[in-house]
């Protein structure tokens, strides 16, 4: 379960890192770029004194204050954003991630599927989904999260790899290492471990 774990918040946090880096012309940005997120925070802030319902620097905020391990405060921003825009899907993710790294999947899977919902919604919103469902023990429910997460994006490597640990769970070891030979493919670096170790 441990690796599942950590596939899942390595692929949220790069998808947040790569919407805190877009052209919103903030030296808060910057300061995050360069892992400086005091500063980042201190910078968001003062745009926010002049503009308090920005989405996108409450969500920048909350990932900076994440970083920082300053959670409260990150999901304190996270639900702001929330308020002032109900579909937005990144910042769903980001408060489905926060649940999920505090053991609350139920609250995790709610957020996950109210992302999975909206039109336009990444494949990791049902790859979010996916890890929610399994970890409460939905595992049939989360294979199939796992394969939407994979119909919207082919090249999604962690959803194969996903799939293939709660295949192997389910003693289903011969589609379990198929999916980890297709994340292999796409060079998924926990896969050649996994096929090393489960399907010789």
């Amino acid at each position: 379960m441990n690796i599942i774990y950590r596939v899942g918040i390595v692929v949220l946090l790069s998808s947040a890192i790569f919407a805190c880096g877009g052209k919103t012309g903030n030296q808060g940005d910057v300061a995050f770029n360069q892992g400086a997120y005091d500063e980042a925070v201190q910078e968001y802030s003062k745009d926010l004194k002049y503009n308090p319902k920005n989405v996108v620097l409450l969500y920048n905020r909350g990932r900076a204050h994440e970083e920082q391990g300053q959670l409260d405060s990150a999901l304190a921003d996270f639900e702001a954003a929330l308020q002032i825009d109900p579909n937005n899907f990144q910042v769903l993710l980001a408060i489905s991630n926060f649940h999920y790294t505090q053991n609350n999947y139920e609250k995790a899977m709610l957020f996950a599927s109210r992302a999975e919902e909206i039109s336009g919604a990444p494949a990791a919103a049902s790859f979010m989904k996916g890890r929610a469902m399994h970890q409460l023990g939905y595992t049939e429910d989360a294979l199939k999260a796992y394969g939407n997460a994979i119909q919207l994006d082919k090249n999604y490597a962690p959803a194969y790899f996903n799939r293939g640990m709660l295949k192997l769970a389910l003693k289903r070891k011969r589609s379990a290492c198929e999916d980890f030979q297709l994340a292999k493919s796409l060079e998924y670096g926990a896969a050649e471990e996994a096929i090393l170790k489960y399907c010789k």
